[in-house]
């Protein structure tokens, strides 16, 4: 029996290079030799997939609050069961753009859920799974916002909500980070990719070695 993978999650607000730094460090360990799965939320599977173009589509109708987390934690039920846990049994590691603490952030900061309602539809949807390590990519939310507006066609209806929703967002994720600071690592996303993923690989070192 393989030993388990490592589970290592990227959060943070929009526009701070989640997907590419996910890139990088997912490169990064098969350089050293390691299996990698890369994956991202919402998504991650073909159900994954069809709740993301739900969630994200721009639309003239509203979508409540509580759609949009009992969507995610659809979607993230199937994702954890079909593929996120039996690559670590595999003893691949798994790098995913977005977990739990996206919902924590999106839903309870932003949208103002509160958070004993929402951890216990996490518990349900991930049977418990939470990463060994987050990688909070932090930066101002101005320019986390310039960087996404400007690929009009990537926009989505989240990325649409108002400057006071993404400042609450991400005011959120920096009081989880700093309400367990052992299973974080907040980076400043604001300097160049090459910065951001020399410290990346030396967070992950440092508390995963």
């Amino acid at each position: 029996m393989p030993n388990r993978g490592r589970f290592i999650v990227f959060e943070g607000p929009e526009g701070a290079g989640k997907s590419v730094q996910a890139d990088r460090l997912a490169a990064h360990f098969r350089s050293h030799g390691r299996t990698v799965v890369q994956t991202r939320e919402p998504g991650g599977t073909a159900i994954g997939d069809e709740i993301r173009t739900v969630l994200l589509a721009v639309r003239s109708e509203p979508v409540m609050p509580e759609t949009e987390v009992l969507l995610l934690a659809a979607g993230r039920a199937q994702h954890v069961r079909e593929k996120i846990r039996p690559a670590l049994e595999r003893g691949d590691d798994v790098i995913c753009d977005r977990y739990v603490d996206s919902t924590l952030a999106y839903q309870g900061g932003g949208r103002g859920l509160p958070l004993e309602t929402l951890l216990p539809i996490q518990r349900f949807a991930t049977g418990g799974l939470t990463p060994d390590l987050r990688i909070l990519l932090d930066l101002p939310v101005e320019e986390g916002l310039r960087r996404r507006f400007a690929d009009p066609e990537s926009v989505n209806r989240i990325d649409q909500d108002d400057l006071a929703f993404h400042q609450r967002v991400r005011a959120a994720y920096c009081s989880l980070a700093a309400a367990e600071p052992d299973g974080w690592a907040v980076i400043d996303a604001s300097r160049s990719i090459d910065e951001v993923a020399a410290d990346v690989v030396a967070s992950v070192r440092n508390r995963l070695a």
